[in-house]
């Protein structure tokens, strides 16, 4: 047991100094507990959006919200949390879902310069002289009441298309992978932005005490293009917003238990007189991100408690990892974090953040796609089918899709069964399901070479727009001012795309 002292007592002038103003920080602290214990409340508090709100028509209702200090929300939202299954490296959007059968008869013939419009390249393929066309060698067929074109490598998200709602037509600005995810995570192509899950973590607040509003995690059985902790980072927002990564294994939070023969009464003496001292340091210096730090280390005190709970996976019945698969007995799995995802989501954590790397392939195509679609697909409908089951789907976001698409002109050796593809920012497919989103619904249009947008294009920021608002944001009033400029998710850009709204 450690030795700890209820008075603040130190041999060095600077410290003395900051210690007589402890009864001055006690006073404050009391005396602005009232006004404080509000302010908490409604930044943190789960029912200032979910409620038993009366009334019946949408201003009404928006009425009776107890919004929070930013504001918000700015109106109605349809959902509460959301999951991100971010496929790093570039799914081919015409071996899974953007259906070309005209290609066909076009097999090894040159791309023609009407449809490549003098496109910008990667390195990888700048010095091709031609660029011969591969159709995609996968089966296809429409399936469900909406008639949703699906691919034979996704044989269990075909069960499930009329709860998703497919854009056929995402662009972006980035064709190389780290500015391109870095793009689709932060909204800038350049690090230091603050993530998606950052933004929603300042502007909604934590609807869970005891968890990270925010959490990110990696499947084990994918390799390719890193992933940097960046793209999960708060930037310039304040630390308690960043993303908390969880792994499988002994400890899925790093440095989150004690030290040996440390118990949980010297952690709390600790963070007590902690905080003292960082209380005196912010009424001296007023900087915010004194509290914010003191606000991750009260996090991971009741983590301690929560997180080995919520990643028990024991008490899981059989037909649910039979559903998810035989990989969700297996932590780390893409399948397993699936499962994880939905007790997380259980939990009231607002954002979680499932990556899986391996969708990179600019040879031997084919081979790559159905070994992530083996390791993916059922997974991704099992989440689908179990959030629906619990009634949480009407109210929980899913979204699926990667940096960029894949080009029809093949990149290395073509052949009748295999090919490559390079990075294509121009044309890709993404998909929605859950909370204010279409169901059964597919969005937008390619050219018969799955290369342009002739219809209904979906920017990258138009994406954040229309996601922030699904969370009762409207993405053009969600600032935070830093170094002299007002920031935003979509910085100057973005439309909310109504046509994809429930």
């Amino acid at each position: 047991m450690c030795n700890h002292h209820d008075i603040l007592r130190s041999d060095n002038r600077d410290l003395q100094e900051l210690e007589n103003q402890v009864s001055r920080r006690d006073f404050l602290t009391k005396t602005s507990l009232g006004i404080g214990a509000l302010a908490l409340g409604s930044l943190l508090g789960t029912d200032k959006a979910w409620g038993n709100i009366k009334g019946s028509d949408a201003d009404t209702i928006l009425e009776s919200y107890n919004k929070n200090r930013l504001g918000l929300p700015h109106h109605l939202p349809k959902a509460k949390r959301i999951v991100y299954l971010f496929q790093s490296g570039g799914p081919s959007q015409m071996d899974l879902f953007d259906y070309k059968p005209k290609l066909v008869d076009m097999f090894g013939k040159d791309l023609p310069p009407s449809i490549r419009q003098g496109q910008r390249l990667t390195g990888m393929s700048a010095d091709q002289t031609v660029f011969p066309i591969a159709p995609s060698i996968f089966k296809f067929k429409q399936y469900g009441e909406s008639r949703a074109w699906v691919s034979e490598m996704m044989p269990y998200l075909s069960e499930v298309v009329d709860d998703i709602c497919f854009v056929k037509s995402m662009q972006t600005d980035a064709i190389n992978h780290d500015p391109a995810i870095t793009f689709l995570q932060t909204g800038n192509q350049l690090p230091g932005r603050p993530s998606i899950g950052s933004w929603l973590s300042y502007g909604l607040g934590s609807d869970n005490d005891n968890l990270p509003t925010f959490i990110t995690l990696i499947s084990k059985n994918g390799k390719g293009q890193p992933l940097y902790s960046r793209l999960w980072g708060n930037g310039f927002l304040p630390t308690e917003h960043q993303g908390v990564q969880f792994r499988s294994g002994k400890d899925p939070v790093l440095y989150l238990n004690d030290p040996e023969n440390y118990d949980g009464t010297d952690r709390r003496r600790m963070l007590d007189y902690l905080e003292r001292l960082n209380g005196v340091q912010g009424d001296v210096y007023g900087d915010p991100e004194i509290n914010a730090r003191m606000a991750q280390y009260e996090m991971a005190f009741r983590m301690q408690t929560s997180v080995p709970e919520v990643t028990d996976l024991s008490d899981e019945p059989d037909y649910i990892f039979d559903m998810y698969g035989e990989d969700s007995r297996d932590p780390g799995t893409y399948a397993a974090n699936c499962l994880m995802a939905r007790k997380l989501l259980e939990k009231d954590v607002k954002f979680v953040q499932l990556y899986h790397q391996g969708w990179d392939q600019h040879i031997g195509c084919p081979g790559g796609v159905k070994s992530q679609s083996k390791k993916t697909d059922q997974a991704n409908a099992a989440l689908l089918k179990d959030l629906k089951q619990r009634g949480m789907l009407e109210d929980t976001l899913v979204v699926w899709g990667g940096e960029f698409g894949r080009t029809v002109y093949s990149q290395g050796q073509l052949t009748e069964k295999n090919y490559g593809r390079d990075h294509h920012p121009k044309a890709f497919t993404m998909w929605m399901a859950g909370a204010g989103v279409k169901p059964g619904f597919t969005y937008g249009e390619t050219d018969d070479f799955s290369y342009n947008v002739v219809k209904d294009p979906v920017h990258v920021h138009d994406f954040h727009a229309t996601l922030l608002h699904l969370f009762g944001i409207d993405h053009e009033r969600l600032i935070f001012k830093h170094q002299g400029r007002r920031f935003r998710l979509t910085d100057v850009h973005g439309n909310v795309v109504k046509d994809l709204l429930s």
